[in-house]
């Protein structure tokens, strides 16, 4: 079995003995164990064992759905809703990848294509959203969405998110909508901080297309994958969002509960 180890570039400072662990544990049971400096290097890895918060998951994520490599999600973030084991269950993580026993839950991701021609992967999220920096900031902005050709609403807000089940209890819960368990093969398109009582999070199949377009030309609007910031989104330009061809593979625990993890999480978060 080849095994990566990949985290923020911050975190072996404060913890190589942590990762020298992993290593010999690892290799004592003939794994081919190797440090992951970025994501384009999970290629020809079996599983990526990933030290970091969601962030971290996030940014390796994509590539680790393209090259069919599945991710151990050890939280060293806050709330690390993709994660499944905290630090204190190292040897629980290790024992089962040993084991080879474990549960691969399939994450379904969003594909964008924006008009200017960019073709982008989410795990989470994408969103369009007003920018709030500098001599760039821009009010509240106004979107025309649809599902399917049909028209959902001509939206004045701050933007609005378009979200997988596994990013629903990301930016899309902090903004209002609901959380979707892991195994719903829906989307959610929730607006952030809407000027109308009737904009309100809708969920729907993820067989549908949806097309955001901006009809204002007021200030700049940023397209946000799963975070990151990757263009920026012109009058008359269009945002196409389906469901990919994709997906991300996560190692869990067996007998693992959804709703377990999600009150255990909320209640970090809370604090």
């Amino acid at each position: 079995m080849r095994v990566g180890v990949y985290f923020n570039k911050n975190f072996i400072e404060v913890n190589k003995a942590y990762i020298d662990r992993i290593f010999a544990e690892l290799s004592s049971c003939g794994c081919d164990c190797r440090i992951v400096d970025c994501a384009e290097n999970v290629k020809g890895l079996d599983i990526v064992i990933v030290l970091g918060g969601d962030g971290t998951i996030l940014t390796i994520a994509s590539e680790c759905a393209v090259n069919g490599v599945k991710i151990l999600g050890i939280n060293y973030g806050h709330v690390g809703f993709l994660a499944d084991f905290e630090p204190n269950q190292l040897t629980d993580a290790l024992n089962l990848l040993r084991s080879g026993k474990f549960n691969v839950e399939k994450r379904s991701m969003l594909e964008v294509f924006h008009s200017d021609g960019g073709v982008y992967y989410a795990l989470n999220d994408a969103v369009v959203q007003r920018s709030t920096s500098g001599d760039s900031f821009s009010n509240t902005i106004s979107l025309h969405a649809e599902i399917d050709g049909a028209t959902v609403d001509n939206i004045a807000s701050d933007g609005l998110i378009v979200s997988t089940p596994t990013g629903s209890t990301a930016y899309s819960l902090a903004a209002g909508g609901s959380v979707l368990t892991p195994d719903i093969n829906a989307f959610i398109m929730t607006p952030i901080c809407a000027h109308s009582l009737h904009s309100r999070p809708i969920v729907f199949g993820d067989g549908c297309t949806v097309r955001i377009s901006r009809i204002d030309s007021r200030g700049v609007l940023n397209l946000i994958i799963d975070g990151r910031a990757v263009s920026t989104v012109k009058k008359g330009d269009i945002i196409t969002v389906k469901k990919a061809d994709r997906f991300v593979e996560f190692i869990s625990l067996p007998g693992g509960n959804f709703f377990d993890k999600l009150l255990y999480k909320l209640n970090v978060w809370g604090k």
